[in-house]
């Protein structure tokens, strides 16, 4: 199976499962795990690691539209070493205290590649689903898309010191407490914009039509693209940019974006099926774990 499969299969016998993170009696909980081979790249300092990892769970927990509370990480490493580790916690601790969360601590282990699996609990009384868009609704994105894919580009070129800065995204918690009230439904863009619309549809039983000259665009993807063609992949298809995708009653759209602590791009509107940009069907393609 692949890992799309396995989600349906899980989702299929796991009545909570489905969305972003799990809620149980209002507790929202997440866990992800990132392996050294897939999701950093060589140059990645391990405070960078901290901060991702922590953030990508975090990340999961605005998602759903809910208040972060804390955040625990197994950390496996071939050595422990003291330096790499004092790094780590720092870029976990100063991740959580960015949307005033708590890092509470976790497990070590030795492996053979540097590894680390993260849990992230947060609080909603009325979390946000992926389930609830309908037709006629506007499509939008927090933020800017393709920051991931441009340090990507920086730790290939061996611009490691650009590489981490633009890895340490900023988990949009508060901007999913301010959309919360106004969506029918969210989820994040961990898996790039084209996939997260395509799953999205699918929760939704929906489809979309968005606009790519409307998608807002990391300024540093300019840095490091060769044209207009692969500008769009890097900010549609690359993934891991962690940012805010939902749906909002048209007549919600300006509260939406007056509540929202980080710019909210309107890029399109959802349809009865398809998924749609400039005319065309959009690719169902993405980061994909392993």
């Amino acid at each position: 199976m692949d890992e799309r499969t396995a989600l349906r299969r899980l989702a299929a016998s796991l009545p909570a499962a489905g969305d972003d993170a799990a809620v149980v009696d209002g507790l929202v909980v997440t866990t992800d795990m990132l392996h050294e081979a897939t999701d950093f790249p060589p140059g990645t300092t391990r405070y960078t690691a901290g901060w991702r990892a922590v953030g990508a769970s975090l990340s999961d927990v605005a998602a759903m539209g809910a208040s972060a509370t804390a955040a625990v990480a197994v950390y496996a490493a071939p050595t422990l070493e003291e330096a790499e580790l004092d790094a780590f916690l720092d870029g976990a601790r100063e991740v959580c205290d960015a949307v005033d969360a708590e890092y509470v601590g976790g497990d070590l282990d030795t492996t053979s590649e540097f590894t680390v699996a993260t849990t992230a609990l947060g609080e909603a009384d009325t979390p946000v689903p992926r389930s609830g868009a309908s037709p006629g609704d506007v499509v939008c994105v927090t933020g800017t898309l393709g920051r991931t894919a441009a340090a990507l580009r920086a730790f290939d070129a061996g611009d490691v010191e650009r590489g981490n800065e633009l890895f340490r995204f900023s988990p949009r918690v508060a901007a999913g407490i301010a959309l919360a009230p106004h969506a029918t439904a969210m989820m994040d863009s961990s898996d790039g914009l084209a996939r997260s619309l395509h799953q999205l549809a699918e929760a939704s039983a929906v489809g979309f039509e968005i606009s790519t000259g409307a998608l807002p665009v990391h300024d540093a993807v300019d840095e490091y693209a060769a044209d207009d063609a692969d500008r769009r992949e890097m900010a549609t298809s690359v993934g891991e940019d962690f940012e805010l995708v939902c749906t909002l009653p048209r007549e919600a759209v300006d509260a939406a974006r007056a509540a929202s602590p980080v710019p909210v791009a309107a890029i399109g509107e959802v349809t009865a099926d398809g998924v749609v940009a400039d005319g065309e069907p959009l690719a169902d393609v993405g980061y994909t774990h392993g």
